[in-house]
């Protein structure tokens, strides 16, 4: 019986196999030979010493460390989640370079859209610090220390932001789909940097556009030039595939439209025929009479001015009934039609308050956290309006949006809130380092020890105001009206999961045997771990970790039923034969056991012979 990887996705073997499949003849003995490698790609192999490229101190090993599986595994925290039955919303607790690690297999290229708001490097922010050797164990020290700054005076003020930054959007690229797009926040520290490390990363052509965020409404008067802006970087996985959606129209332009002389082709609204020529300079077979049918006189374009047509396309629109004539004036007109108007706004590179859509600044940011916490305990969040400007452009109604950098989750805010007003289904995952809160803040006083404490509590408040604010809604316009989200079927519910080392004994490293505990070793579950913990990271190994999940009983065993039968794990002890041909009957693709779990040796063996002979794909243990 095989056993199921220990890791998560190996990012350098799936490389190789990538070169392989373009490039079989480079093969050799299973390895690649890189010279062979280099003459079939001819003059494109750029082997120069002196290039133009971009290189700090450490950026080789943290390429490696991107690509190195990781033996973790994501704990369930029920306890801790809300709606978890329900719900399709992810909150995960941990180091985010482990985390999206553990994402690799189940959602590799199935993330429409990312949003990131990571550490500025102002001197005083947390910056991660990555261990080659073991991440896991260094993530646990992290969390029980203090944040740590990362002051100029260390000598290597960007070179750790680059090294922390470089390995997570490496990751982060795999998990987009070939249609997603990233949103980093970043301020001028930093800004250069990101735009070459995205270059890099995603590739310069896949850049899409910088904006500019008016964070404040006022410039700060504590230097000669106040800075009251930060940018927003855009770039897509592929900008041939990528695709970017319009903002939502304001109503305020679809009540402009009406239809008084009811014609077939619908709303429309008088739109003027003359213009000032192309380039201000008039065009003269654009200047004629229009005759008026229904007074019999004849009108010319105003002074300085020329008809937006010649006189052939005018009389092609005016036997469409495309033009109109003014009651007061007896002028012509255009008609635009409703139905021909793009169905939302561009996305404007200059993000102020003063647009139509309100995506406030720091302050309105602070005061939506305060409203939900009656104090201030997160500084500066992001304006929930901001977020939900970028998820409307970046994704569709039903797409995943990830957040690594969540802090106090106002993107999982963001997606419910659009949800709850377009009917959406969309699902948010979480991502944040458990930092600790410094015991003088407003926060650690009202009890949050860390910042996930802060991002869990604000889903739940934001999520209970916002299905509240859905039941007032049908209260007063009545159970029969369909535009209004239904407050009971509204997921602001998540499911919380916590970084940690392996359920599996034999495959946590950190554990050492001697020649008295080597053979005497049977269980292969570590004891403080629950079948449900090992479940979630079986699922998580073989790639099966967004799929819902059935307890279920089969002759008198429990066992789990993932993805509607697809796979089925079996973690109980004691297992007989006649267990494994009742499991066989269900006619699942994929069987799961614990290898220490079966009666006896004889019924270990004859399992995988059985499933298979009953249509089971593939029989694997833990």
């Amino acid at each position: 019986m095989n056993k199921i990887e220990s890791t998560s996705l190996d990012l350098e073997k799936l490389n190789v196999e990538k070169i392989k499949e373009l490039f079989p003849n480079v093969v050799t003995e299973g390895k690649i030979d890189f010279d062979k490698l280099k003459i079939i790609l001819g003059d494109q192999v750029d082997d120069r010493v002196e290039k133009y490229q971009f290189t700090w101190n450490g950026k080789s090993n943290t390429i490696k460390l991107a690509q190195s599986p990781s033996t973790g595994t994501l704990i369930p925290s029920k306890d801790d989640s809300k709606n978890w039955d329900t719900t399709g919303n992810l909150y995960i607790e941990g180091d985010n370079l482990e985390v999206l690690k553990q994402l690799q297999k189940t959602y590799y290229g199935k993330i429409k859209m990312i949003y990131i708001d990571p550490p500025y490097n102002t001197g005083g922010d947390f910056v991660y610090k990555d261990d080659f050797k073991d991440n896991i164990q260094n993530y646990k020290e992290q969390t029980k220390q203090t944040s740590r700054a990362n002051p100029e005076t260390n000598g290597r003020f960007h070179t750790d932001w680059l090294n922390m930054m470089y390995s997570r959007l490496i990751l982060a690229k795999n998990l987009l789909s070939s249609d997603g797009v990233i949103f980093i926040s970043i301020d001028d520290n930093e800004f250069v940097n990101a735009r070459k490390l995205l270059d890099e990363i995603f590739g310069e052509i896949n850049f899409v556009e910088t904006f500019v965020w008016k964070r404040r409404s006022t410039a700060p008067n504590d230097r000669i030039i106040g800075k009251n802006h930060e940018y927003i970087i855009l770039y897509s996985k592929n900008n041939v595939d990528s695709k970017l959606y319009l903002q939502p129209r304001a109503e305020e332009t679809n009540q402009r439209y009406s239809n008084p002389d009811n014609d077939v082709r619908g709303d429309w609204v008088a739109s003027d025929l003359s213009a000032n020529g192309k380039g201000g300079r008039l065009v003269e077979s654009c200047i004629y009479p229009i005759l008026n049918s229904n007074n019999g006189l004849e009108y010319w374009p105003p002074n300085n001015k020329c008809w937006l047509y010649n006189k052939e396309k005018m009389n092609q629109l005016i036997i469409e009934g495309r033009v109109g004539f003014r009651l007061s004036t007896g002028t012509p007109f255009l008609k635009r039609y409703l139905s021909e108007v793009r169905e939302g706004s561009t996305f404007a590179t200059l993000i102020e308050d003063i647009d139509l859509e309100g995506v406030g600044t720091s302050q309105t940011s602070a005061k939506e956290v305060k409203f939900l916490f009656n104090q201030d305990v997160f500084e500066f969040p992001k304006p929930v309006n901001l977020i939900k400007k970028f998820i409307t452009s970046g994704s569709s109604k039903s797409d995943i949006i990830l957040d690594f950098f969540s802090g106090s989750a106002t993107t999982a805010h963001a997606v419910m809130q659009l949800n709850a007003e377009d009917g959406g289904n969309r699902k948010f995952i979480m991502v944040q380092l458990p930092e600790l809160t410094d015991e003088s803040s407003e926060a650690y006083k009202a009890g949050y020890k860390n910042i996930c404490e802060i991002g869990k509590d604000r889903i739940r408040r934001a999520g209970e105001q916002i299905k509240q604010d859905l039941i007032e809604k049908k209260n007063k316009a009545g159970l029969l009206d369909d535009n209004i989200v239904d407050p009971e079927t509204f997921d602001n519910g998540f499911k919380v999961f916590k970084l940690e080392s392996t359920n599996i004994i034999p495959w946590d490293g950190t554990i050492k045997f001697d020649e008295n505990t080597i053979f005497s070793q049977t269980e292969v579950i570590k004891e403080d771990r629950t079948s449900l913990d090992v479940l979630y990271e079986i699922m998580l190994k073989y790639g099966v970790f967004d799929k819902p999940v059935e307890e279920i009983k089969v002759n008198g065993k429990t066992m789990y039923s993932i993805a509607k039968g697809y796979l089925i794990v079996c973690l109980d002890n004691n297992i007989s034969l006649e267990d494994v041909k009742e499991i066989g009957k269900l006619k699942p693709r994929n069987v799961i056991f614990k290898e220490s779990g079966f009666r006896n040796d004889n019924d270990k063996i004859n399992a995988t012979y059985t499933l298979e002979k009953l249509g089971v794909e593939e029989v694997k243990s833990i």
